[in-house]
């Protein structure tokens, strides 16, 4: 299997067990594929300082409430750092050398910046996966309370969820346990991309949206879903070997869902 070099890194660094991937050197050799001239470690050192500093304003009573009103105060008001309400759907937004540049970001690429900084003052956090939104929380025992990054830091708790699933899909939607996991590294990354994959998608950018499924890959190699994708991207381009092979493989998996009517009309095409 061959890479170009900001491939091969991210390949590199998921092979480790996943609680020992380096959660932003991975995001950084994402967005090294856009930037192949970014120099990861500048950005690595970027957050080695803001964690001192905030490391220096910490008060002697570390309550988690008193750490995180202080991670807040120097993130977003003294750095000024804000989610990007204006132009949600820019690429830059998933690239964690833009979002420490523009100092603005999704709600996945914000909580990994203060993610980041926890990490680097010994206070652990998580990220937790919830449907259409994205938040941290204390990764200690018997504290249910959340982190908005993308709302300034905002402390909330489960009801607080609730009422937001409500509102994003403008109905009462019944709060599942498992909206509120913690997520693992690699789960994490795979959000990234799959932002990125979906904002590439809607602007028609085919070749990009195939390298982003690519690296979703790489971290999950039997997700069907991204197989398929990856074999309709390939056949859009034209590349109908490579699609062949991963549309054939889907069916294999998968003959009975919905789309399989339709992925046998493909094969039928590249075979006459």
């Amino acid at each position: 299997m061959t890479f170009s070099l900001p491939r091969q890194y991210f390949y590199q660094e998921i092979q480790h067990s996943d609680e020992h991937i380096d959660l932003a050197k991975a995001a950084l050799y994402i967005a090294k594929e856009e930037y192949p001239y970014i120099d990861i470690e500048e950005y690595l050192n970027v957050l080695d300082t803001m964690a001192e500093e905030v490391q220096e304003r910490l008060p002697s009573s570390r309550y988690p409430l008193r750490i995180i009103q202080t991670i807040n105060e120097y993130l977003y008001d003294d750095l000024g750092f804000d989610g990007n309400q204006s132009n949600y759907y820019d690429p830059c937004n998933s690239f964690l050398n833009d979002v420490i540049d523009q100092r603005t970001g999704i709600p996945i690429t914000m909580a990994l910046v203060y993610l980041e900084i926890a990490r680097r003052i010994d206070f652990p956090m998580a990220g937790v996966g919830m449907p259409g939104h994205f938040l941290i929380r204390p990764a200690i025992p018997d504290i249910e309370i959340f982190v908005d990054a993308f709302n300034r830091g905002e402390v909330i708790f489960a009801q607080d969820c609730q009422e937001r699933l409500n509102q994003m899909f403008q109905q009462n939607v019944t709060l599942r346990p498992e909206f509120l996991a913690t997520v693992s590294n690699r789960q994490f990354l795979a959000r990234i991309l799959a932002n990125l994959k979906y904002i590439y998608l809607r602007q028609q950018q085919l070749e990009k949206s195939l390298a982003v499924v690519e690296r979703i890959l790489l971290l999950f190699p039997h997700a069907t879903s991204e197989v398929r994708d990856r074999g309709l991207l390939n056949y859009q381009l034209g590349n109908y070997s490579e699609a062949k092979v991963d549309l054939q493989q889907y069916l294999t998996i998968t003959s009975d869902t919905e789309d399989a009517a339709l992925i046998r009309r493909l094969l039928s095409d590249l075979d006459s």
